[in-house]
C-alpha cells in the first residue's frame, strides 16, 4: 500500500517531465550542487532519475523485493520531492498555502512509514544483532578450542609422565 503512491508519482513525473521539471528548478539546482559530479543539474534529468527511482524503488517494494533497500531509496527520493513541490512557506496565498503544508506533512508522515519499512526486519534479527551474536560465538568457540588445546596439552603432559613411568617400572636402568 505504501508503494502506490510512489509508482503513481512515478509515471506521472515520467509522463509530464516537463511540468516537473518547472517545478522542481529551485531545488533540483540546490540538490545537484550539493552533490558535485554524482548528479545532472538538468532538471528534467532529475525529474526522469527521480520518477525512475519511484517507479522501480515502488515496485520493488510492492512486490517484497529488497523492501528495506527499496524504502531507503524512496527516502531519498522523497525529500528533495516534498521541498520542490510544497514549499508552503513560500506562499501568500492562505487557501494554498494551507494546502502545500498539508501535501508537506503527508510527505513527513509517508518518510515515517519508509523508515519504518527500512529498518523492519520482518521479524528476524537485526543485522546488528547478528553480527554481534556472531562475534560472541566465534569468542565463546575460540575460548573453549583454547581450553581444549590446554587441557589435552595437560593430558599429553600426564600420558607421558605415566608412560615414562611404565617402561622405568618394566625396564630397570
Amino acid at each position: 500500500m505504501l508503494a502506490a503512491i510512489f509508482i503513481s508519482g512515478g509515471v506521472n513525473a515520467l509522463r509530464n517531465v516537463e511540468g516537473h521539471a518547472q517545478m522542481a528548478s529551485p531545488v533540483a539546482e540546490k540538490t545537484a550542487s550539493m552533490l558535485p559530479g554524482s548528479l545532472p543539474t538538468d532538471p528534467k534529468q532529475l525529474v526522469q532519475i527521480d520518477g525512475a527511482v519511484k517507479v522501480a524503488a515502488g515496485s520493488m517494494l510492492a512486490l517484497g523485493r529488497f523492501p528495506r533497500i527499496a524504502s531507503v531509496l524512496l527516502a531519498g527520493s522523497l525529500v528533495p520531492t516534498t521541498l520542490a513541490a510544497h514549499r508552503f512557506w513560500e506562499s501568500t496565498d492562505p487557501q494554498d498555502k494551507q494546502l502545500q503544508q498539508i501535501q508537506f506533512l503527508k510527505n513527513i508522515g509517508l518518510l515515517g512509514g519508509l523508515l519504518l519499512a527500512a529498518v523492519d526486519t520482518e521479524g528476524k534479527p537485526s543485522v546488528g544483532w547478528r553480527t554481534r551474536r556472531a562475534a560472541h560465538q566465534i569468542a565463546d568457540t575460540t575460548r573453549s578450542a583454547a581450553g581444549s588445546t590446554r587441557d589435552a596439552a595437560g593430558d599429553a603432559a600426564d600420558a607421558t609422565k605415566r608412560g615414562a613411568q611404565a617402561v622405568r617400572d618394566v625396564v630397570p636402568f
